[in-house]
């Protein structure tokens, strides 16, 4: 799908396969897991090929966590993208005003039975490292994750970005509830783009 690299805001800097790069904030960690790629069609964009793959996302992602942080092994990795799988059908589900299914709910409550990363606090109010953890625990804070935007007040509001051929999804946050694009600097700029020339060829259409 798409490449990530560090961003020091909320949310993921990331680069088409165009190259060209923009900042995308999907408004959940789960929802962040996303865009390494995903179920059918989405498989050409997969990213988690070895577990190191998976702790290097860590380091791009909003938990900030260093690489080394969690120990994740291949049967954890495979649990990480099952979930992340799951997720995206029901997120796309949730997107367009579906119920989802049965089996996909059971993969994110399977993945939440473990432990989740245990989060600690520095003498100084900062955030420090967490406690070791393994791949179980990570992926129990994924679902965790995605079980309390799919159960809360903002589950109504996850959405699919509205270019035609973007499907990056992302819950709104925002006040008002009308966002409508993965990014305004990549998508939302494209749109405002094509209805300018759209204006302007009707505008020399009735001058004409």
């Amino acid at each position: 799908m798409i490449d990530g690299a560090h961003s020091t805001t909320a949310g993921l800097e990331l680069t088409t396969p165009g190259g060209t790069s923009f900042h995308f904030d999907p408004g959940a960690l789960c929802l962040e897991l996303l865009t390494t790629g995903g179920p059918g069609p989405y498989a050409r964009y997969e990213v988690l090929h070895r577990p190191d793959d998976l702790a290097h996302w860590l380091t791009r992602s909003r938990l900030r966590l260093p690489a080394d942080a969690v120990r994740i092994d291949t049967a954890q990795l495979a649990a990480a993208r099952t979930l992340r799988d799951a997720l995206w059908r029901l997120a796309a589900a949730r997107a367009h005003g579906e119920p989802g299914a049965a089996e996909d709910y059971a993969v994110l409550n399977r993945a939440a039975v473990h432990p989740p990363v245990v989060p600690r606090i520095a003498p100084d109010g900062s955030a420090a490292a967490p406690l070791p953890a393994d791949g179980d625990q990570l992926v129990s804070t994924l679902a965790r994750d995605a079980i309390a935007l799919l159960t809360g007040p903002y589950a109504d509001r996850v959405r699919e970005c509205g270019a035609h051929n973007c499907y990056l999804l992302f819950v709104d946050t925002s006040r008002p509830g009308r966002r409508r694009w993965c990014s305004m600097e990549r998508c939302g700029n494209r749109h405002k783009v094509r209805a300018l020339r759209a204006r302007r060829t009707d505008d020399t259409g009735r001058t004409s």
